[in-house]
Formats: C-alpha cells, sequence, structure tokens
C-alpha cells in the first residue's frame, strides 16, 4: 500500500475541461440524490484554512481536502485533495491548487450548459486571478464564444489573462474594459471571480436577458452581486446548507428581503428536473464550492493513476 502523488501539472494534463464538466455534473445530481454524506466544510482563522470531507456512500469512495488560502500571495490556494477507495491497495493525493480551479469552473460549465440561451457567445468576465481562466474554459466548453471582455482592478492583469486565452482560444475576439459595468454591457454570459467585499455588479449594469456565474465570495462579508441582480433573477445555487453559511449575496439578500429562501434552487435538483422559470430573462448561479466537486475530479484522477 501506499500513496500516490498528482501534481498541479498533471492534474492539468490528465483531466480536460469537458470531462470535469461531465463528472461534476453527474456529482451534482447525486447530490440532489442524496448519495453523498457532506457535512459543512471546516472554516478556520477567519477562511484562511479550509477542510471538506465527503463520502459517496454507492462506491464507498472519500475524499478529505484541505485548503490554505491567501489572494496577497501566487497561488493563492494551496493544499492537498487525498482520494480512498476501499477497493484500492493504495490512496491518492493530488496537489488542490489545479484541482479547485478545474472543478470550480466545471460547476460554471454545468451550470451555463443548463441555464444559458442556445446561442449565448459573448461573455463578460470580472476579474483576472487564479479562478478566472477555468471560468472561461468551462463556458467555452459548453457555449463556443465568439467575444471575450475581461474587467480587473489590475488592467495589467486582465490583459495579461486576455493575451493568455487568446493562444487557446484563437477564434474569440477578446479585450478588456475599464469597469464591471462596461465589461458586461451586450453580454451574453457574466462570470464574477473576485475577492470583493461590496458588489462589482448591479442590476442596471446587466443586459435584460444574461446567465450571471458568481464564484469568487465563499464568506458571508463578501459580496459580488448586489441584491437587486437576486432579486431580477432565478436563482441557483450549488448546495443550500453551504450558501446559507458562506454566501454573502444570498445571505445579505435574504436579510434585506429581496429574495426569500424558497427562491434558491439547487443546481442537482434543477439538473434533474429542469431550469427554473426566468426572472426578466436572467439567471444567476451562485456557488461557494461544495466538496462533491473536488471527489468528481479526484475520481477521474484515480482512474488514470490508480
Amino acid at each position: 500500500m501506499g500513496t500516490v502523488v498528482v501534481t498541479d501539472e498533471q492534474v492539468r494534463r490528465a483531466v480536460p475541461m469537458a470531462e470535469a464538466v461531465d463528472a461534476v455534473r453527474r456529482a451534482f445530481t447525486d447530490l440532489a440524490a442524496d448519495v453523498f454524506e457532506i457535512p459543512v466544510r471546516t472554516v478556520l482563522g477567519g477562511g484562511a484554512h479550509l477542510a471538506m470531507p465527503v463520502h459517496h456512500r454507492p462506491t464507498g469512495t472519500a475524499i478529505v481536502k484541505t485548503l490554505g488560502l491567501d489572494f496577497d500571495r501566487a497561488p493563492a490556494i494551496t493544499g492537498t485533495v487525498v482520494w480512498s477507495d476501499p477497493r484500492r491497495a493504495h490512496t491518492l493525493a493530488a496537489d488542490a491548487g489545479a484541482l479547485t480551479t478545474l472543478r470550480t469552473g466545471a460547476a460554471s460549465g454545468a451550470a451555463t450548459d443548463l441555464l444559458a440561451p442556445p446561442g449565448a457567445r459573448r461573455m463578460a468576465l470580472i476579474g483576472a486571478g487564479g479562478q478566472a481562466a477555468d471560468q472561461v474554459r468551462a463556458v467555452h466548453t459548453v457555449r463556443p464564444l465568439a467575444e471575450l471582455t475581461v474587467a480587473s482592478r489590475t488592467r495589467e492583469r486582465a490583459e495579461a489573462l486576455v493575451a493568455a486565452l487568446a493562444a487557446e482560444m484563437p477564434g474569440v475576439r477578446m479585450r478588456t474594459a475599464p469597469d464591471p459595468a462596461s465589461a458586461a454591457a451586450g453580454a451574453d454570459i457574466v462570470a464574477c471571480a473576485t475577492t470583493a467585499v461590496e458588489p462589482v455588479l448591479r442590476a442596471a449594469d446587466l443586459p435584460g436577458r444574461v446567465h450571471v456565474n458568481a464564484v469568487g465570495s465563499f464568506r458571508p462579508a463578501m459580496r459580488e452581486l448586489d441584491d437587486d441582480v437576486l432579486a431580477s433573477s432565478a436563482v441557483v445555487v450549488d448546495d443550500l446548507g453551504a450558501v446559507m453559511e458562506e454566501a454573502g449575496e444570498v445571505l445579505h439578500a435574504l436579510e434585506t428581503g429581496a429574495i426569500t429562501r424558497a427562491d434558491l434552487v439547487e443546481l442537482g435538483h434543477a439538473l434533474r428536473r429542469g431550469p427554473p422559470a426566468e426572472r426578466c430573462g436572467r439567471t444567476v448561479f451562485k456557488s461557494v464550492g461544495v466538496a462533491v466537486q473536488d471527489w468528481a475530479v479526484a475520481r477521474l484522477l484515480a482512474d488514470r493513476f490508480l
């Protein structure tokens, strides 16, 4: 018996985004079918350290993910995902950085495939940090893009991201914008991947028909979307228990009465039953990240490396 170690580079080579989207989509439908044991993650040091376990009853497999977060360093996310399977002699330990951005993007891809109009081709990306590129890759996987506009607090980072993605997606027209509202104007799909504590987008900034993925905020004090965005949209969340603990946008909108708990639909249930009715042509996917996503990608790695 022993442990097989998988690096970030190996994760990237082993798991194409399309496979990650399919695996994460299946994991969310399994979550809705109540076949996972998944406690709310442990948060230490005000969010600097996270621990996320999950067990899949049908296969007996489990993972434990530990993360350290520091958005003033590069990479911002470090940690390990440990996979165990009682039927295998070896465990697998994967670097958590690439796995986390990949699985976060994959969830947005699954949500976008469900909620965005079939002809959506124009994307706005708010934020140019570590999560940003995989948000674009995932959307491009399910809705091949014609245009991408990136806005970031630092123009140089936005330009660097555009240059990197242009090499991967030569047919996509790309540009930067000076602010989130300028980027979102005219977009079919908007992705927010920031560490904002005050909203970066309001309803007036968005087109009448748009899908928004909001994945940056993961603590109650963080918010990327204003209350009026949620109030004017059909809102799908990754996991109701998780967002009620951690999603600043959702908690604030509930507190002000902009939305009610009944307005929130879990992604797994929406995948099984169909998307909720749109409000004013807008949909929002709010994700704080749940361990079933990590389990889904770790399972792909186990199939390849064990």
